[in-house]
C-alpha cells in the first residue's frame, strides 16, 4: 500500500484516498485528481482490508473504492468504513456490466458511485461535490440503468409511500431522476430551501439515510419507471 499524509495542506483542500486492486486504475485516477489544486491524494490501497486501515489512519474526506478486490471485497469494507468513519464519504468505483454489489453498497451508505470509464472531469466533479458535503452523487444515466437492473428483481409494495404528501412524491420522483435540489426547485417553481425541507421530511418518513436510498426505493416501489 502506498500512503502518506500531506503536511501543510491548504484549508479547503479535499483529501482523497483510492482503493483498487489494479495498479493502472489507481495511478490513472491519482493522475487525474492531482491536476486539481484543491484535491490531494493521501493514500492508496490494493484491497478492502488495506482500505479500512488506510481510512483509519488518514481520515480522508473521500474514498474511491472498487467493489471486487482480493482479501476483502469493497462492499464489506464500505459497510465498516461508513459505520466507523462518518467523516469519510465512500464513492464506489465500478465497472458497469459487473459488480452486482453496487445496489447493496448504496444501501450500506455509500455516497454514490462512479464508472471507471467516466471522463476525468466527471470523476473530479463527483469527488469535489462529495468532499464539500453536497448532495449524494447521482449520475442520472448510471442511476437509471443500474437501479432499474437491480431493483427489477426486488419490487417493494408501493403502499410504503402512502405517508408522503403529493408534493413529497413529486420531489422523490425528481430525486430518483438524479436532479439536484436547485434543479428540482426550478422544475417545481419553488425555492431551493423548500426542496431541502421536502427531501429531509421524506427521508425521515421513509426511514432512509440519503438521496441514493430514496432513488433506489423510488424504483423498487415502481414510482419511477412505470
Amino acid at each position: 500500500m502506498t500512503a502518506g499524509t500531506t503536511p501543510g495542506t491548504a484549508p479547503g483542500t479535499i483529501r482523497v484516498a483510492i482503493a483498487d486492486d489494479q495498479d493502472l486504475v489507481r495511478s490513472g485516477v491519482r493522475a487525474i485528481l492531482e491536476t486539481e489544486p484543491d484535491l490531494v491524494v493521501v493514500g492508496e490501497a490494493a484491497d478492502g482490508q488495506e482500505a479500512v486501515a488506510l481510512v483509519a489512519r488518514e481520515h480522508p474526506d473521500v474514498l474511491l473504492l472498487d467493489v471486487r478486490m482480493p482479501l476483502r471485497d469493497g462492499l464489506s469494507a464500505a459497510q465498516e468504513i461508513v459505520a466507523a468513519h462518518p467523516g469519510t464519504a465512500v464513492l464506489v468505483l465500478t465497472t458497469f456490466d459487473l459488480d452486482e454489489y453496487v445496489h447493496a453498497a448504496l444501501l450500506a451508505g455509500a455516497a454514490g458511485f462512479l464508472l471507471k470509464d467516466m471522463p476525468g472531469e466527471e470523476i473530479v466533479d463527483a469527488v469535489r461535490r462529495t468532499g464539500r458535503g453536497a448532495d449524494a452523487v447521482l449520475a442520472p444515466a448510471v442511476i437509471h440503468r443500474l437501479v432499474e437492473r437491480f431493483t427489477a428483481r426486488t419490487r417493494v409494495a408501493p403502499d410504503r409511500l402512502e405517508q408522503l404528501t403529493a408534493r413529497e412524491l413529486d420531489v422523490l420522483r425528481l430525486v430518483a431522476e438524479g436532479l439536484s435540489n436547485a434543479e428540482i426547485a426550478g422544475r417545481l417553481y419553488v425555492a431551493e430551501t423548500t426542496v431541502k425541507t421536502h427531501v429531509a421530511r421524506l427521508l425521515m418518513k421513509l426511514g432512509l439515510r440519503d438521496r441514493l436510498q430514496a432513488a433506489v426505493l423510488a424504483h423498487e416501489t415502481g414510482l419511477v419507471g412505470r
